[in-house]
C-alpha cells in the first residue's frame, strides 16, 4: 500500500507540490491505494497580507484544505479526526465518492474521535469537498472544503499542461458567528485560495501566478461557494477549452465566461500567446472586487502593470 502525497497550491509558486512522500502521476498504470489522513482543526489563519486572523474551522489547519490527487480508478482510505481542542463536531463529503450517505457521509466526529471510509474515485474530474455537519453553510462558510482531483486513466485523454494551479472560490464573513448572515447572503468578501487577494500582485502580501508565454497553464478550479454562483473570465485572454466537472469528456472551447455554481468544478485551460498581464476573476463584479482577482503574469516584471490592475482601489465592506 503506497502512502498518499498530498498536494497544495504553494503560495505564488503557482505549480502543484507535494509536501512529502512519493506523487501518483497522472495515467499511472494499474490502480493504486492511497491512505488520506485528515485532522479537523478549529484555529486561528491569516486571510491578507496584513495579517489578519480568522477564527476559521479546518482540515489540517488550512484554508482550503489540502488538495488530494488520484487517478481514475484509484482506492481512496479516508481518516477524520477531530481534534481534541474542538468544540463542534465535523464531518467529510466527497463529491469525488459515490457512497451510502448515512453510513459515511453523515457520521461526524467530535474532539478525539476517528471515522473512516474508503471509496473507489471511478470518474475523473476535480471535484468539491467539504464538511457535511449542521449546520453545513457555517462549516463550509468557515474554512471546511477544498479540491479532490482525480486524474484521467489515460493520460492522452486531454492535452498535456506545462503548468498548473488550483483555484478555490469561496465568501467569507467578518462574523464567522453570524449564520443568519450567510442564510441571507451578505458576505463580505469573496476570496480565492483562502486569502484577500491573495494573487493580486499589488495588494499586501499579493503574489501573481507566474507563467510563461505559450504555456498550456491548467486551472483547477472549485467553487466552495456556499452561496455565490461563480463566472469564471480571464481578462484579455479567452478559455482555449473548458472541461465541466473536470472530466476531459465534457468539453468545451473558446469560452469567454463559464459559470460555476457553488459545491461544482471545472478545469480551465489558458495558453498566454503574448507576454503580459491576464487578470482571472469572477465576473460577477461584486464578488471579484471584494478579493476574488488572481493576476497571471507571463514573462513579465509583475512591477510593470502598478497602477494598471483592477481594482485601482480595494472595496472595503
Amino acid at each position: 500500500m503506497q502512502r498518499f502525497r498530498l498536494l497544495t497550491l504553494t503560495f505564488g509558486l503557482g505549480v502543484l507540490l507535494g509536501a512529502s512522500g512519493c506523487i501518483t502521476m497522472p495515467g499511472s498504470a494499474g490502480a493504486k491505494v492511497h491512505d488520506v489522513t485528515f485532522t479537523a482543526t478549529e484555529s486561528e489563519i491569516v486571510i491578507d497580507g496584513n495579517g489578519t486572523k480568522y477564527k476559521a474551522w479546518t482540515f489540517n489547519g488550512q484554508m482550503p484544505g489540502p488538495v488530494v490527487r488520484v487517478t481514475e480508478g484509484d482506492t481512496v482510505n479516508f481518516t477524520l479526526t477531530g481534534h481534541k481542542d474542538n468544540a463542534f463536531p465535523h464531518s467529510m463529503d466527497f463529491h469525488a465518492a459515490e457512497l451510502d450517505f448515512l453510513k459515511n457521509y453523515h457520521r461526524t466526529v467530535g474532539p478525539g474521535e476517528t471515522h473512516k471510509f474508503s471509496f473507489v474515485a471511478k470518474k475523473p474530474g476535480v471535484f468539491f469537498y467539504h464538511c457535511g455537519a449542521s449546520p453545513m453553510i457555517q462549516h463550509v462558510a468557515r474554512g471546511m472544503f477544498g479540491a479532490i482531483i482525480v486524474d484521467p486513466k489515460n493520460a492522452k485523454a486531454w492535452p498535456k499542461a506545462d503548468r498548473e494551479f488550483v483555484l478555490v472560490q469561496s465568501e467569507l464573513w467578518q462574523n464567522p458567528d453570524n449564520v443568519q448572515a450567510m442564510f441571507d447572503r451578505k458576505f463580505d468578501y469573496t476570496i480565492f485560495n483562502g486569502g484577500i487577494f491573495k494573487h493580486h500582485p499589488f495588494m499586501p502580501g499579493g503574489e501573481p501566478l507566474e507563467v510563461k508565454v505559450g504555456e498550456r497553464v491548467r486551472f483547477y478550479f472549485v467553487n466552495a461557494g456556499p452561496n455565490e454562483f461563480s463566472a469564471l473570465h480571464p481578462i484579455a485572454e479567452i478559455w482555449d477549452n473548458v472541461y465541466e466537472s473536470g472530466n476531459p469528456a465534457n468539453k468545451f472551447t473558446g469560452v469567454q465566461t463559464y459559470v460555476v455554481g457553488p459545491g461544482s468544478a471545472a478545469t480551465f485551460d489558458m495558453i498566454a500567446e503574448s507576454p503580459g498581464a491576464y487578470p482571472v476573476v469572477t465576473h460577477s463584479l461584486t464578488s471579484a472586487l471584494r478579493g476574488a482577482i488572481a493576476v497571471v503574469v507571463a514573462n513579465e516584471n509583475p512591477k510593470d502593470y502598478k497602477g494598471q490592475l483592477m481594482p485601482n482601489t480595494p472595496w472595503n465592506p
